[in-house]
């Protein structure tokens, strides 16, 4: 007879494994399927300086195998597999997935949000090639080299921040006259002496063979466009969920994101939403963990039998 687990949660972030944590310790059989590692896109962050008790900060990394442990503490299973099909409808649920298939009783969805591309021609062939957006992942690579990071927010000054310790040039683009930043990126940023700010100019074009060789940019007041020639782009302008999988049974905003309130439930019984993906004013790692904790306790409730989840 195939195993029924009481709870699955699809994605292992700080939404997915604060979930998990929560859940296996009220007692749920309680299972975690991860694509790529615990942490989720947050593994892939160099420094991270705003999570609650860490007075020097910690490395994602390492703050997803923390959240990993903690949940498995309690019982939680990690399985790494990509969900492909799921079967939302009746009281048994079913995910299929690279590793097989599973079935639950409730589920946690905390798949999170993906990089945002410029979505140029040529973007997708030159990822690994010229084009990252990951600096912890990649910027070694580029280490003596011209680089280029597209955007303005916290997450793009924090890639040049690690960048710029690392190459050669530094260009930092963005659509605007300021960054969005705060101060605690932009004060050192300011202070690189490898840095050159590219005011109010967009990436219009790649320049490309089988590697990048730069980027066009156009001026956003005048429409006049300039080549910059640099050896790699990081792209740093924004996230998209990762919610395909529940298209056409989720209910969806127009960005595409699930429609969950602070109960995270979501239009099917059973169903939640945890974390970047779901429609939020804020998603940090520490409002994912709150989300997580919130879809664990009404999934809990959903499993007793009682209604209080909206």
């Amino acid at each position: 007879m195939e195993r029924i687990y009481d709870l699955i949660v699809l994605g292992g972030g700080p939404a997915g494994y604060t979930a998990a944590l929560y859940a296996a310790r009220a007692g749920l059989d309680t299972l975690v399927l991860e694509k790529l590692s615990a942490g989720g896109q947050m593994a892939l962050t160099d420094l991270i300086d705003n999570y609650p008790g860490f007075d020097g900060g910690i490395e994602g990394f390492a703050l997803g195998e923390r959240f990993r442990k903690g949940a498995e503490r309690f019982g939680a299973a990690t399985i790494l597999a990509q969900a492909q099909r799921l079967s939302l409808e009746g009281e048994i649920k079913a995910v299929d997935s690279s590793e097989g298939r599973f079935l639950c009783r409730s589920l946690i969805c905390a798949t999170g949000a993906k990089p945002r591309p410029l979505g140029l021609e040529g973007e997708r062939k030159l990822a690994g090639r010229g084009i990252s957006y990951c600096a912890a992942c990649d910027g070694p690579a580029y280490r003596g080299k011209t680089v280029a990071v597209v955007g303005g927010g916290n997450s793009a000054a924090g890639e040049a921040l690690l960048l710029s310790r690392m190459v050669e040039k530094l260009y930092l683009v963005h659509r605007r006259d300021r960054l969005r930043a705060e101060k605690i990126y932009t004060e050192p940023l300011e202070k690189a002496d490898n840095l050159e700010f590219c005011w109010n100019r967009s990436v219009s074009r790649l320049e490309y063979g089988e590697r990048l060789k730069g980027i066009f940019l156009r001026d956003t007041e005048t429409g006049a466009e300039h080549f910059l020639p640099c050896d790699g782009v990081f792209v740093c302008i924004g996230r998209e969920p990762e919610t395909e999988l529940y298209r056409g049974s989720l209910q969806l905003d127009e960005a595409g994101y699930v429609i969950a309130g602070e109960t995270c439930a979501t239009n099917i019984p059973g169903i939640f939403a945890a974390g970047d993906l779901r429609t939020k004013p804020l998603r940090q790692a520490v409002t994912a963990a709150a989300d997580g904790a919130a879809a664990a306790y009404f999934a809990g409730e959903y499993l007793a039998g009682k209604t209080t989840a909206k």
